[in-house]
């Protein structure tokens, strides 16, 4: 989607860029997703927050002991990615953070609104043009708390590192949904290793809960590897209280 002139209104971040390369589910409450341009006048300012953490739930503390830490990258892949994407948005959005998904017209919002995030603050991008994506990515971590992206092309190293260099200015998050490559290392990355659905019988019933085991490792103080038990989703949709496995 075309972004709006409002949101360009300060120097585009990336212009010297070249182009590169059989039961119902429970009922949720949906509010109309906002705008990209109420998504920028709602947004707090970020640049003076970097020291802070954007809480996650209850339920992630075993992989994110202290919150999702502002100015940093995380990378999200395995099986139950996108729900696990989700459940880390739920926290920040429900404290009164705002988000944007970019590239990820699969995304459900029945089953987002299920999680806990706040779909009143989350704005949905369809997949930019690769020659445009740095630019609009670039944008929406300058302007928003959390950031997430599925690209569906290579991103150039020289994108991500202009693309990293704002999300530290402005003290946003940036997380990348997928297995395939990204030139530069997460400061955390949280992969779903193993899942397993329960609910199903021998060719019918419900699918009602997913557990699933989740390994998080990362730079600096996020070195040490941690696994963590959990239901992504539990029957009511929203992540379980893990179990730790280990390592504490």
């Amino acid at each position: 989607m075309a972004l709006p002139s409002s949101l360009l209104a300060e120097p585009e971040p990336f212009d010297d860029l070249p182009p590169e390369d059989h039961s119902a589910p429970p009922a949720v409450t949906l509010r109309p997703v906002p705008t990209l341009v109420e998504a920028a006048r709602h947004a707090s300012p970020t640049t003076l927050a970097v020291e802070r953490m954007l809480p996650v739930l209850p339920a992630l503390a075993g992989l994110v002991p202290d919150g999702l830490r502002r100015g940093s990258s995380l990378g999200v892949s395995g099986p139950g990615a996108r729900s696990l994407a989700m459940a880390l948005m739920a926290g920040a959005t429900s404290a009164g953070s705002w988000a944007a998904v970019v590239g990820d017209p699969d995304l459900g919002l029945v089953a987002a609104g299920e999680v806990g995030v706040a779909l009143e603050r989350l704005a949905l991008v369809s997949p930019p043009e690769p020659s445009a994506w740095g630019d609009v990515v670039g944008t929406l971590v300058g302007s928003l708390d959390l950031v997430v992206v599925a690209p569906h092309h290579r991103v150039g190293a020289e994108t991500v590192r202009r693309l990293m260099a704002r999300v530290r200015e402005r003290g946003s998050v940036l997380i990348r949904i997928g297995d395939g490559p990204w030139p530069d290392r997460f400061d955390l990355t949280l992969t779903v290793v193993d899942g397993s659905w329960e609910g199903h019988g021998s060719g019918h019933g419900r699918l009602r809960l997913r557990r699933a085991e989740v390994v998080a490792t990362g730079r600096r103080a996020a070195a040490r590897e941690r696994r963590v038990v959990m239901m992504l989703p539990s029957p009511d949709g929203s992540p379980t209280a893990p179990e730790l496995l280990g390592g504490g």
